[in-house]
């Protein structure tokens, strides 16, 4: 690899790039990130299937010229001119890709315990920018590569076949697998450096460990279930259907939660319904059952309790989401979260809020809105 280095200054487009060498990597990986978030949209369009396939078959390809340039392979062809941008090239695919799945998951993630995955997402985000020093370690290539091709497939397979399940997510994982150590052993054969630098039982063993931490995180419902998302969810006061329109009156909260449109404190009056409205965007076609948990916080036992569990049926392809909602009568007060789940457990959202009995028999202010 050091070779590719040398060759970095001798370009002449890239001595500028050479002098701020510290810098180049950030920029490709700014660029991957800024192409993404200004681009992509909806994981089920045909422009964002295109641009992430071919994140992950480019990066794929250029995984491999890299790795194969200490062997001289590419010495007299087309490709010995462009071998000092293959370093950079999968810096950005890397920030692409990672940026990609940011963006997607931060649609689908809430302040639970998917929460954590969705930090994981982010740190490999940021890691990349200190990828550059460490670019030419196969380890971490590969390491990195396992757990974005994982990802990769954990989207793609379940937007395709329109299912989304536990088995559609065990298949992905394998696929991924044979992906990842077909382009491995593939890669390992044909680079004699690559043999002499890594140990391929240790660099199977790294993979096999991302493999079965993120199947944990499935396991343990600590992975958002992308790609379905929770476009709105909020508690409200009534929600009437009118026109193929939800009219949903609520009391809006003007603090700085800003990710919050609804008031937290809910102000209950007697045999008052409280509803629970909640859209929730899916791929075209995807069918899935959606279940509205509502948990009451009891105090004397400190811990929550579920009072009741309501389904309903879904189907995507709306860009704003599948609308649906559910009420309960004679709620007691105190804290409130409703779990929005698939049939899974997997967690889509949740809307927590606190009721309150009404000090008066004033109006409360409210707020309507279409969707």
């Amino acid at each position: 690899m050091k070779r590719t280095l040398v060759k970095f200054k001798n370009n002449r487009f890239l001595k500028f790039i050479g002098r701020h060498e510290k810098y180049a990597p950030v920029v490709f990986f700014i660029g991957g990130f800024i192409f993404d978030t200004l681009t992509l949209g909806r994981i089920d369009r045909a422009y964002d299937l295109t641009v992430l396939s071919l994140h992950m078959s480019l990066l794929s390809i250029t995984l491999y010229l890299f790795n194969l340039v200490d062997d001289g392979k590419w010495e007299n062809t087309f490709l010995e001119r462009y071998q000092a941008y293959f370093p950079l090239a999968i810096q950005f695919f890397f920030g692409g890709l990672s940026s990609a799945y940011v963006i997607y998951f931060s649609r689908s993630v809430s302040l639970t315990k998917t929460a954590s995955f969705f930090v994981i997402l982010v740190a490999v985000l940021l890691a990349n920018e200190f990828l550059k020093k460490r670019i030419s370690n196969k380890y971490l290539q590969f390491s990195v590569y396992a757990f974005l091709s994982f990802t990769f497939f954990s989207f793609m397979i379940p937007v395709i076949f329109n299912v989304m399940n536990t088995k559609v997510f065990v298949i992905s994982g394998l696929v991924s697998f044979a992906c990842t150590l077909c382009l491995l052993l593939f890669i390992y054969w044909s680079s004699a450096s690559t043999r002499a630098e890594i140990h391929l039982g240790k660099l199977l063993g790294f993979v096999l460990a991302i493999y079965f931490s993120i199947s944990a995180f499935y396991y343990f419902n600590l992975i958002p279930p992308v790609p379905i998302a929770l476009e709105t969810g909020l508690v409200a006061h009534s929600v009437k259907k009118q026109n193929n329109k939800y009219l949903v009156s609520y009391q809006k909260d003007n603090s700085l939660m800003f990710w919050k449109d609804y008031h937290q404190e809910f102000f209950y009056k007697p045999n008052q319904k409280v509803y629970v409205f909640s859209s929730i965007f899916a791929p075209s076609d995807l069918k899935k059952t959606i279940t509205h948990k509502w948990n009451w916080f009891n105090e004397t036992t400190e811990e929550w309790e579920v009072l009741d569990s309501i389904s309903y049926d879904i189907t995507g392809g709306r860009h704003d989401g599948f609308r649906g909602y559910t009420y309960k009568s004679n709620v007691k007060p105190g804290k409130w979260k409703v779990e929005v789940v698939t049939n899974e457990a997997l967690i889509v959202g949740v809307i927590d809020f606190e009721i309150i009995p009404s000090p008066s028999s004033k109006a409360i202010p409210l707020t309507e809105k279409a969707f």
